[in-house]
């Protein structure tokens, strides 16, 4: 890249040596390499530490290529395409934030100053909420002046092809973080002056896009010009935020199914949508909401507030069972650290108020042993799949006590990856109930020889109802990695590195084998406690401390102790024994 009559620095690309002028930025690297990637360039590995492509590359550093393709560079096209939405929905209601950066960089004519300076009871625009994930889509929602309809988001879809056209680029900034405090006070976006106000930090990294800024948790493309993939559509009484997946991020086929895919899943929308309103009528939609009550109220009331929602639902579904006596098995499913074992235990106490008798039952325990274990496509132990259960035994002792045998049931031990037996002998009655849990327990080929007028179906999941600020989500998918590291590390000998690694292979496994039959399920329920990550921060950091730079996992394990720093501690004490938490952090009253 260089002429020996200008300074330059060597970079190593892929490991190999490479010559380019000082001062040369990682996308001017990027873009000469980009021939050889089959979708775009989002971010680059820096020796093993992500790096925006606006960065300058630094002498002798070890650079790998993030694209599109890879989870990082999925999430930043994301992020980013939130951004453009934000700036196309504002500038179309005829808004922008009421100041802007300096009136050096101000876009904005006099005339238009005049008019978004006088921004606040009479704002077209109140608030725009960025919630969670339908498909391949978010679900977003409007709340002011101006009417969502199709011809609305047609038009701000137009705006936002018009800076993709034009490259619009997004500059990241670093101001003092009260001054973030009174600037997004000015824009009325109070979820983000609530959330800075706990921050330790004395700096916050601020995004602008054509004198639009915002913040957002985590990396960001350098222009408009990479989000050409996209759409907008109605759903519900918001919109939903389409973008293509991450296996194909160049095609927009994705995002046309997106409002089809939505209306498959009803349910989970539903049950999302009521955690969306749960949230908001505790008054802790948010992080910073959340940090507010911890600072300002007793923690033992939400604590306990939490709890009985979680009772309250968990008797409506007892209720609902004993009323259909012919149901004799009851199986719940759900990706893993959802709670399963936890919920199984309390349902099976809500059954036994209608004089039923409950036998919970883990079809983990029913491993094949460690050495017969499939391999996934990585050539690793693929413990997510169906034919790592032995389910001809399962069907085998399940029929054997429904008609009334006595079995004695095996135990899974998973430090060595054998199946026991401890003495667990059961014989079952005629009040006598199954309550089997596992991730395919929505499988019919899991209980294939089990009469289906004798199933009631559960699905239970940790759908985050707690979002960072109102334009950041918190992934359902982080508190479940939260929740697991937690408990792997307590329960199961394995360590914070060995749960990140394999959190790629469970996220497959759950695409694959439970959330295709999530919607089949008879009852939805939520596990997710909107005080539980202030709770798992404190086992969770140490954890997450112990992974160095250098180390495959640091990358993720960085990231995740950056969100955990967004939370105020709450101590465990005042947690009750039979909480869902307490399946992670330990003190289960239901531990044997």
């Amino acid at each position: 890249m260089g002429s020996v009559n200008e300074k330059t620095i060597t970079v190593y690309v892929e490991g190999l040596p490479e010559t380019c002028p000082e001062g040369t930025t990682y996308r001017e690297i990027a873009d000469a390499h980009q021939k050889d990637f089959s979708c775009p360039i989002a971010l680059v590995n820096a020796d093993g530490r992500l790096r925006e492509l606006y960065k300058k590359a630094s002498p002798g550093c070890q650079l790998r290529f993030v694209t599109l393709k890879d989870k990082a560079g999925c999430d930043t096209y994301r992020r980013s395409l939130v951004l453009l939405m934000l700036k196309g929905i504002y500038h179309v209601a005829g808004e922008m934030p009421p100041r802007c950066a300096s009136a050096a960089a101000c876009a904005c004519d006099a005339e238009n100053a005049l008019r978004f300076a006088g921004a606040g009871e009479n704002s077209n625009i109140d608030k725009v909420g960025v919630h969670f994930s339908v498909g391949e889509s978010y679900y977003c929602t409007m709340e002011g002046r101006i009417p969502l309809t199709e011809a609305f988001l047609e038009e701000v879809k137009q705006y936002m092809l018009t800076l993709v056209r034009q490259a619009a680029p997004i500059r990241k900034k670093t101001i003092a973080t009260w001054e973030a405090c009174a600037r997004f006070h000015e824009y009325r976006m109070y979820d983000k002056e609530e959330l800075f106000r706990y921050r330790r930090s004395s700096k916050v990294n601020i995004y602008d896009l054509e004198s639009f800024e915002d913040y957002f948790y985590g990396y960001m493309l350098p222009d408009a010009s990479y989000l050409t993939c996209f759409d907008l559509r109605l759903y519900g009484d918001g919109f939903l935020l389409c973008f293509p997946s991450q296996a194909e991020p160049g095609k927009l086929a994705g995002c046309a199914q997106a409002r089809v895919s939505a209306e498959i899943q009803n349910k989970i929308w539903r049950t999302q949508k009521d955690a969306l309103e749960w949230g908001k009528k505790l008054e802790i939609p948010t992080v910073g909401a959340l940090n507010t009550y911890i600072v300002e109220h007793r923690t033992k009331d939400l604590i306990m507030i939490q709890e009985a929602y979680h009772e309250k639902k968990i008797a409506e579904m007892a209720a609902s069972i004993a009323a259909s006596p012919e149901k004799r098995v009851i199986l719940i499913a759900g990706p893993s650290s959802s709670g399963k074992t936890t919920f199984s235990h309390r349902l099976s106490t809500q059954l036994s108020v209608y004089g039923l008798k409950p036998h919970p039952i883990e079809a983990d325990n029913y491993f094949v042993e460690r050495e017969h274990t499939p391999l996934d496509e990585d050539g690793k132990p693929n413990f997510e799949c169906l034919e790592a259960i032995d389910t001809e035994k399962l069907n085998e002792d399940m029929l054997a006590l429904l008609a009334g045998e006595t079995v004695e049931l095996p135990v899974f031990n998973f430090k060595t990856g054998k199946r026991e037996y401890k003495g667990d002998v059961r014989t079952l009655g005629p009040q006598d109930i199954l309550i089997i849990e596992g991730i395919h327990c929505l499988n019919d080929r899991l209980t294939y020889r089990l009469d289906p007028d004798h199933k009631v179906k559960i699905y239970i999941s940790a759908l985050t109802q707690l979002n960072i600020d109102e334009h950041n989500r918190i992934p359902t998918t982080d508190g479940r990695l939260i929740r697991r590291m937690v408990r792997d590390a307590r329960m199961r000998g394995t360590d914070v590195h060995g749960t990140i690694a394999m959190w790629p292979s469970v996220r497959r496994g759950e695409e694959q084998y439970i959330f295709p039959y999530q919607e089949s399920a008879d009852y939805i329920f939520n596990s997710t406690l909107i005080y539980e990550l202030a709770v798992l921060k404190q086992y969770a950091e140490p954890l997450l401390f112990s992974v160095r730079p250098g180390e495959p996992e640091y990358e993720e394990a960085k990231r995740l102790l950056k969100f955990l720093d967004y939370f105020l501690p709450i101590p465990g004490d005042d947690i009750p024994n039979n909480s869902l938490i307490r399946e992670f952090i330990g003190g289960s009253c239901f531990e044997k």
